[in-house]
């Protein structure tokens, strides 16, 4: 059954909403997550500050909006290369995520960085992100676990506890923690080096980071099992 039509109400308001965010991101790029203005933003688009607040009630909810918005986006991406790939080696799985995800953090820096760079002094993300950055995340450790032998072991120290638990909570199917442990270390590094990247870390050393991330990703793909 077809959704009933949206008033002309709710078209300026989510038109308006989706101008304000479109500015905040402006704002995001040119100063960081720390120059983020409510009342900026009402300038730039001929409105007061107080007829803005009424879309966002503060500068925190403009703030997760674009968090969320930011989450989806990259989900979404994760989630494209995984099914385009879906037929492919293990291995080649990984390999075209680790790559999908360091293209869609150089082609938006900004966004990147409000994800997982310097948190926003006083700003603390909703409890609904962490279940987005899972969605991201996923993919990842769904291609490390077609990637692993049988036989892993079951849990034997107190952070494979931590491991299982971690997964229980977000509500996947079980697995080794070895398998946990390989995903959660190839997301770091691809962190560490996309930050060192994006944050222009390389720029002195005149070196290319692309292969400096590819060999990231090969050493997670040769370390051995244990």
């Amino acid at each position: 059954m077809d959704a009933a039509p949206r008033s002309p109400r709710e078209r300026f308001r989510e038109r308006t909403r989706n101008e304000a965010k479109q500015v905040a991101l402006d704002q995001l790029a040119e100063s960081g997550p720390a120059g983020i203005s409510v009342n900026a933003i009402a300038k730039r688009m001929g409105v007061t500050g107080p007829a803005l607040y009424r879309y966002f009630e503060s500068r925190d909810a403009l703030l997760t909006d674009l968090v969320v918005d930011a989450y989806n986006d990259l989900g979404d991406a994760m989630e494209a290369a995984a099914q385009a790939h879906r037929g492919a080696e293990p291995a080649t799985r990984f390999r075209e995520l680790g790559a999908r995800f360091r293209s869609w953090a150089l082609a938006q820096p900004h966004r990147y960085l409000l994800l997982f760079g310097t948190p926003v002094p006083g700003f603390r993300a909703p409890e609904l992100t962490i279940d987005l950055a899972d969605r991201a995340f996923r993919p990842v450790v769904d291609a490390v676990a077609d990637l692993a032998p049988g036989g892993l072991p079951a849990e034997r120290t107190a952070f494979d506890r931590q491991l299982t638990a971690w997964r229980e909570r977000r509500g996947g199917s079980p697995l080794p923690p070895a398998v946990l442990q390989r995903a959660l270390l190839a997301w770091s590094r691809m962190h560490g080096l996309i930050s060192l990247e994006v944050e222009g870390q390389f720029g002195g050393m005149l070196v290319d980071p692309e292969p400096l991330f590819r060999a990231e990703l090969e050493s997670v793909l040769d370390q051995p099992w244990q």
